[in-house]
């Protein structure tokens, strides 16, 4: 069995694991017991296998293929990483829950569809391109999910449903205050990201690049807004979660509407 397949099939069985020990701490109210610990130690060994499946997928003999399936199974080990380091400074498993299922999906997605995506030569400069926007697009995902969560959160509270909401989730100001912390970081990061692209691509107007600045800056302008917001008005609640997810999106059209039509259509 090819490595590709054997790591990418071991990372679901113990994405899954862990995502029941996560969900018996949650169920427990057992946030900080040893479930919660080997929940995190076995999401870490699912990333360290998610990554090699990743890796493998991506670099080959003749070159790099960054195709929609290849770059999505990396991308979503990054978050599942950032999700664990997040969840081992916070009793925050609900990220857990929101990351990890969606990460064995495409990891299965990895390996049952072929890609056709020529492979492309990277230099240090479209590498560190690459690596602040993976980074910045993890960061940015982990924040539209718990803006996810701080939705139902509110309408949880909104519809006489406290007393669960209280005992399975974080309080609003921690949930709320971890969302703009994932925000700024991916905020300084997309921004170098954007100057990496126009520093180090020199053919800006091959391969949908346009759509993608273009979207890309897009978004920019949303979270800026959105931290200006934060920072002189106090938005917060469902004013932030729309914000967030609008910018997201944003992300999501410029990031993936151009490669999936060069892949997939024409």
């Amino acid at each position: 069995m090819p490595i590709t397949t054997l790591s990418g099939l071991v990372a679901v069985a113990l994405y899954l694991v862990s995502l029941t020990l996560q969900g018996q701490a949650i169920k427990a109210r057992a946030a900080r017991t040893k479930t919660r610990g080997s929940a995190l130690i076995t999401g870490l060994a699912a990333v360290i296998a998610h990554s090699i499946s990743a890796w493998t997928l991506i670099a080959r003999t003749d070159g790099y293929h960054f195709g929609v399936i290849e770059i999505s199974t990396l991308i979503f080990a990054v978050i599942a990483l950032l999700t664990i380091a997040s969840s081992a400074r916070r009793p925050l498993g609900n990220l857990i829950v929101g990351v990890f299922p969606l990460a064995s999906v495409v990891i299965v997605l990895s390996l049952v569809i072929d890609s056709n995506y020529p492979a492309q030569p990277v230099t240090a400069g479209i590498a560190s391109h690459i690596l602040l926007s993976i980074v910045a697009y993890s960061l940015f995902t982990l924040a539209a999910v718990q803006a996810a969560f701080l939705a139902f959160q509110n309408y949880q509270l909104r519809h006489q449903h406290a007393a669960s909401v209280i005992r399975r989730f974080p309080p609003l100001q921690d949930m709320e205050r971890l969302l703009f912390e994932l925000i700024w970081v991916a905020q300084v990061l997309l921004s170098l990201g954007i100057i990496a692209g126009f520093m180090f691509v020199d053919e800006l107007g091959l391969q949908g690049l346009p759509h993608k600045m273009f979207f890309s800056v897009l978004a920019w302008i949303v979270f800026a807004v959105l931290l200006w917001g934060r920072h002189q008005l106090g938005w917060r609640g469902t004013t932030a979660i729309r914000v967030t997810l609008t910018g997201f999106i944003c992300l999501l059209l410029g990031f993936y509407g151009s490669k999936f039509v060069l892949e997939f259509i024409l």
